[in-house]
């Protein structure tokens, strides 16, 4: 295992997002392994609440001093919360990525798409292989 942390209470997709839901609502974010290849994060694009996308749809951009990179959505969904600290303050995801760095809370159109998403070990052993 890598030296990233990866939550076993989430689901995790291969560009990196993990999702962690609460109800019938997803929260989504970038994961440890993401950010630390990401290096340092100096900018957050989020989309706006409301805004609907379909599972693996772009939904905003992050930044660091290495790279820009779009975020993906791990399912389809309508926003239904923003993290504006988290756009105000990128690099709180280089600290606290599974926390005070979430990115948006989603409204699921269809949560049986969380069967084909991984699971930690799984996504673990993507990160390795690369």
């Amino acid at each position: 295992m890598g030296k990233w942390k990866t939550p076993a209470d989430l689901k995790y997709q291969d560009t990196d997002e993990w999702i962690r839901l609460e109800g019938e609502e997803g929260i989504v974010g970038i994961t440890d392994y993401a950010q630390d290849q990401l290096n340092d994060i100096v900018f957050l694009e989020l989309p706006a609440v409301g805004d609907s996308f379909a599972r693996g749809d772009s939904f905003g951009v992050v930044e660091s001093v290495k790279a820009a990179s779009d975020l993906h959505l791990p399912v389809s969904g309508t926003v239904t919360a923003v993290n504006n600290a988290a756009e105000d303050e990128p690099e709180l995801a280089n600290v606290d990525p599974y926390g005070a760095a979430w990115l948006v809370r989603v409204r699921l159109s269809d949560a049986a798409e969380l069967s084909g998403l991984m699971d930690a070990a799984a996504y673990d052993a993507h990160c390795e292989a690369r």
